[in-house]
Order: C-alpha cells, then sequence, then structure tokens
C-alpha cells in the first residue's frame, strides 16, 4: 500500500483519513498536535474496516517520525479567522502552522508530493514550495476542484439532471473573485449559457462564489469539510493511480497565463509526477478581466506574507 499522511486531523484532515481509508487508496497517518486526539479518531476509523471490508491501516499520532516514507503529504493545519483578527495575523499564524508541517515532513518523507489545503489556500501553497525548495510539481494546493464541484451541485439542484451530466470550471484564486468559466462549462456537451436563463446563471455564479461563506454562515461555529477533503482524496488519488486528470488546481505559474512567481488556480493535469502540466484555455475578453482581478487580489496576499516571513 501506499502511504498517505494528513496534517491536521480536524473535521477536514480526518474527514480526508475516512475518506481515503473507505477507498483502500493507501494507508493514512494522521497527526496533529493535540495529544489523544488523533490517535482516538484513527483508532474509531480503523475499527470501521472490517465492518466495510478494508484493510487499510489507519493511525493516529503526535510524532512526525510516523510520517516517513509518506507518498503524500496533505496539509490542512490552520486555524479559522477570527473576530477581532487581522488579515495578517491570520497569515502570519497559518504561515507558521503550515511551514513547520511542511518542513518537518519533508525531513521524513524527501520524496512526498504535498497537497496543501490551509487558507488563504493559493498563498500557503507558496509557502510550502518557497520553504521545502521543492519544484513546482511536487507542491499543490486544492481549491479549484471544490469551487468547481460547487458550481456542478448548484447547477444540478437548478436544472434537475445528474451532475454526472454536468462540467463545470472555476479557475482563479480560492476567495470571492474566483474565475467561473461559464462560457467552458456544460451540460452533456450543451454550454450552460445555452442551457439556463442568464439570470438563473448569474445567480449560480454568485453563489459559487460565496460557497464557503454560505456554510460558514449555516453551521455558526465551523466551515465546510466534506466537499474540501473530498476535493483532495481526488488529487490524491489522480497522482497514485497516474490518472493524468485535468482538474483546476493552485499551481506556481512559470509564465503561464502572463503570471509568474505565484500560485494560481488554473487546469492542470495531475499524474505520478505530481502537477505535471499546465493547461491554457483561451479566454474572451469579460474571462480575461476576471482572471487579471483574481490574480491581482492573489498577489496582494502573496506580497503581504513576504513581509511577514523569510524564505
Amino acid at each position: 500500500m501506499k502511504k498517505i499522511s494528513i496534517i491536521g486531523a480536524g473535521n477536514t484532515g480526518a474527514t480526508a483519513a475516512h475518506w481515503l481509508a473507505e477507498r483502500e487508496l493507501a494507508d493514512v497517518v494522521l497527526l496533529d498536535v493535540v495529544e489523544g486526539m488523533p490517535q482516538g479518531k484513527s483508532l474509531d476509523m480503523l475499527e470501521a474496516m472490517p465492518i466495510i471490508g478494508k484493510d487499510t491501516h489507519v493511525i493516529g499520532t503526535n510524532d512526525y517520525a510516523d510520517t516517513k516514507n509518506s507518498d503524500i503529504i496533505i496539509i490542512t493545519a490552520g486555524i479559522a479567522r477570527k473576530p477581532g483578527m487581522s488579515r495578517d495575523d491570520l497569515l502570519k499564524t497559518n504561515a507558521d502552522i503550515v511551514g513547520k508541517a511542511a518542513m518537518e515532513t519533508l525531513k521524513h518523507s524527501p520524496n512526498a508530493i504535498f497537497i496543501v489545503l490551509t487558507n488563504p489556500l493559493d498563498t500557503m501553497a507558496y509557502l510550502t514550495m518557497k520553504m521545502t525548495k521543492l519544484p513546482r510539481e511536487r507542491v499543490i494546493g486544492q481549491a479549484g476542484i471544490l469551487d468547481s464541484a460547487r458550481m456542478r451541485a448548484f447547477v444540478a439542484m437548478e436544472t434537475g439532471v445528474s451532475v454526472e451530466n454536468i462540467n463545470c470550471y472555476v479557475l482563479g484564486g480560492h476567495g470571492d473573485e474566483m474565475v467561473p468559466l461559464t462560457r467552458h462549462s456544460n451540460i452533456a456537451g450543451i454550454p450552460l449559457k445555452e442551457y439556463l436563463p442568464a439570470d438563473k446563471l448569474e445567480a449560480i455564479v454568485n453563489r459559487t462564489r460565496k460557497g464557503g461563506g454560505e456554510i460558514v454562515n449555516l453551521l455558526k461555529t465551523g466551515s465546510a469539510y466534506y466537499a474540501p477533503s473530498m476535493a483532495c482524496v481526488q488529487m490524491a488519488e489522480a497522482i497514485l493511480k497516474d490518472k493524468k486528470l485535468i482538474v483546476p488546481c493552485a499551481t506556481m505559474m512559470q509564465g503561464e497565463y502572463g503570471l509568474n512567481d505565484m500560485y494560481f488556480g488554473v487546469p492542470v493535469v495531475l499524474g505520478a509526477g505530481g502537477m505535471e502540466r499546465v493547461v491554457e484555455y483561451q479566454f474572451d475578453a469579460d474571462e480575461k478581466a476576471m482572471f487579471e482581478k483574481s490574480a491581482a487580489s492573489v498577489k496582494e496576499t502573496h506580497e503581504a506574507l513576504k513581509g511577514l516571513v523569510t524564505f
């Protein structure tokens, strides 16, 4: 069995472990700084395996040494923004958490591919690559898969069509300036603009952009974790199985789409090498404007990070 270590055993990390174990994709290590919590969740999960007939091995730990020889590292550790906390406060706190997680796991798994989920997503992926000095192929941020899945779900709710027939593509930064590509999205090959009235499509786009906030407002005391964790699992599966799956992920831009030295959400090919290739769409004027606005927002957060952290 391959080995995947998840750093952060909160709702997102533990749910990712659950999805992975249920699919028997890899043995799983769940690590957290809280003593007993990852051990308890992992033991509970392990005891479920006989019921579903899976031989996945799951352990919980507080010791990075247990992550040794992982094929994939998934980083979910971090805090959510709290009342009175500035964006820079959140950025610094999560940079400290993610930076330590990246460096400690790299010591024990020098050949691992990293999937980063902690927010601000694009900037935490950038931090991970800069601190580990790994090639961009081996540090990938999860964002566009989740945002695209939310859009697909909303289109299915509006049309009553199976999600299997719905293809949606959301690029850009993981935030309110994300770029849902309605012109490239379709239902069984029929463009969304031809299938849905303009007002309905606009409402879906707006709901997609605020999808995470909608769940936060409903939960009151937390944020989404089922869909974000499943998105990480889809990425891990594509890598482990060398699927050459094209999905939107945050990757280090090296001239693609006219962007450089920043992480940004674009379509990539995921395979055994990690992020193997960036796929470039041809944008119309409106799409290009949205894309550039989103890139400017992400770049701003990158610059704020550089003022707080020394690489």
